[in-house]
């Protein structure tokens, strides 16, 4: 009989073509973890994710389930996905859970956390974890115009996805914004978020920081709904998940 499972997944996004399975190639976190869980129960397994990192986006606690007919314990299960996967991809916490618990569609929130480098020395150890900028920009402004960001907005103009056919409608209550040493750290929380949405935001609210725009802009862009007339994308790498929210 199979089981329910929920777990709690960490992984450094950096050589991975994102969570989601991707044609023609076998690099991505989704087809690492069901490849050792089919290996262990010998038959297909599907990991559901709850959501979909892009490729070089990290995570600290992706919550994840799928499926399984096994005789071992939760505990077992656990040491055994760590022992087989890669260095890069960790399971953190592994329990059962009821039948009907979706990783997905249960998640009420998330959490991810853009940094960016504002030091003058080059991020030797840190370079695949952070956006290094060449200029401090002015963090004042940039929560000023993050004001107006929060909230529910349509939030197309900050959407990647030309094709999307579902609302663009989202709701970010909180984008904090702190320099603490030579790290500028971004904070968004909210109920989700649209492809590529969060390194859009980021993207924006730099170009803000740097003088390129006034944060009353921000009202102008979100009236907009227009990809083009928002900011660049952020690089993946300053990108990571770091909660997911049940209640």
């Amino acid at each position: 009989m199979k089981t329910n499972y929920r777990m709690t997944i960490q992984y450094d996004g950096t050589r991975y073509f994102g969570w989601e399975h991707q044609p023609n190639t076998e690099m991505t976190i989704q087809g690492k973890i069901e490849t050792v869980l089919s290996r262990l129960t010998g038959t297909s397994v599907e990991v559901l994710g709850a959501g979909r990192t892009d490729a070089g986006v990290h995570a600290k606690a992706m919550v994840a389930n799928c499926f399984l007919d096994t005789e071992k314990s939760p505990e077992e299960i656990k040491d055994y996905l760590n022992e087989y996967l890669p260095e890069d991809i960790a399971v953190t916490g592994l329990v059962k859970a009821g039948d009907r618990f979706h990783s997905r569609y249960n998640a009420t929130g998330k959490t991810y956390r853009y940094t960016c480098y504002i030091g003058r020395d080059k991020p030797v150890f840190d370079r695949k974890y952070v956006y290094t900028l060449n200029q401090r920009p002015n963090i004042d402004s940039m929560k000023s115009a993050a004001g107006y960001l929060t909230g529910e907005h349509d939030f197309a103009s900050f959407c990647s996805n030309p094709k999307m056919k579902k609302s663009t409608v989202r709701n970010v209550d909180s984008i904090e914004i702190l320099a603490n040493g030579d790290y500028l750290i971004f904070t968004y929380h909210g109920s989700g978020f649209l492809q590529h949405m969060v390194r859009i935001l980021t993207g924006t609210l730099l170009e803000v920081g740097f003088g390129r725009r006034t944060p009353e802009s921000m009202l102008t862009l979100l009236e907009a709904k227009d990809r083009k007339l928002a900011g660049p994308t952020a690089p993946a790498c300053g990108l990571c998940l770091m909660q997911v929210d049940y209640q």
